[in-house]
């Protein structure tokens, strides 16, 4: 028997009757009928006597209903699975993303899913880039959030988005400042260096080597949201990715692209034999779409 004569038995076997399981399937009678001789052949005793008052269950059918109540418990369950995937109901995401993300861009997706997906949960976690992957393997994560996708390592990838380099500063130490900034402009001026901080840190420092140019380097931060802090008391200014400086914003501060730009890719990364499933791909176009705002 497959599944198809298990659910006409168990619903001729509840209701009592071809046409009072008919209903309940929402399917014709004849269809019930056809099926539930089919199974009787394939079975090769009678489920049903066959009444002027309808169909009486036989012993053997008894027996089996017990069996079969069991099954059709389970595909209910796995229907009922199947439909709070698509609604959301009961989903937990599993997200690791680097800080810089986690200031503002990861927040503000989360928001916006749960309008529309009240009764997923989160498990949120901000690692640096080296402890990314850390978190895939160990299954604690099931997408991680990042800049730049290691080559070597047996992981899939979906582009989210871009974001690039802008210098973070206070106004009054560059009231004149143009819409783009060369970094020609910041010789002489006390900089926060960022230049072993990841994949970032990288790009800056290919771009300062490429201009052969040397900053005032006064303070080494290992973190972004580290560098903000000291610009916003004054320390001097630093060049961080976007979204650390949106966050970082507050009255005093700005923030200016460079020029030329340097932009760099937003990745999700997931094991390639657990890919997101339809809950995490949602989560993931909200995400998508929360980076490429103007």
């Amino acid at each position: 028997m497959n599944l198809r004569h298990i659910e006409i038995f168990h619903a001729v076997y509840v209701n009592g009757s071809v046409s009072a399981a008919a209903r309940a399937l929402n399917v014709s009678q004849p269809s019930v009928s056809k099926m539930l001789r089919h199974a009787e052949s394939l079975l090769g005793f009678q489920l049903f006597q066959r009444t002027n008052g309808g169909l009486v269950p036989t012993q053997d059918a008894h027996t089996l209903f017990t069996e079969v109540s069991e099954i059709q418990d389970r595909v209910h369950a796995l229907r009922e699975a199947g439909r709070n995937l698509r609604r959301g109901v009961g989903g937990m995401l599993r997200i690791s993303a680097l800080p810089s993300l986690a200031l503002d861009a990861i927040p503000t997706a989360v928001a916006r899913f749960l309008r529309t997906h009240d009764y997923v949960k989160f498990d949120l976690q901000t690692v640096h880039h080296d402890d990314l992957l850390r978190k895939l393997y160990e299954r604690e994560a099931d997408v991680a959030i990042a800049y730049q996708v290691p080559p070597t390592a047996p992981l899939a990838h979906r582009w989210l988005g871009e974001g690039e380099l802008v210098l973070l500063y206070r106004e009054e130490d560059m009231p004149d400042a143009p819409p783009r900034i060369e970094l020609e402009r910041l010789r002489g001026k006390r900089f926060i260096s960022l230049a072993t901080s990841g994949p970032i840190g990288q790009l800056f420092t290919q771009e300062l080597q490429r201009l052969e140019l040397e900053l005032d380097e006064v303070v080494s931060a290992r973190t972004f949201y580290i560098a903000s802090a000291l610009v916003r008391q004054g320390v001097g200014m630093a060049v961080v990715d976007s979204f650390t400086a949106q966050a970082a914003l507050g009255p005093g501060l700005a923030m200016r692209p460079l020029k030329p730009q340097l932009t760099f890719d937003i990745n999700a990364m997931f094991l390639i034999n657990r890919p997101p499933g339809a809950l995490a791909t949602d989560f993931l176009k909200t995400l998508s779409r929360v980076i490429e705002a103007p």
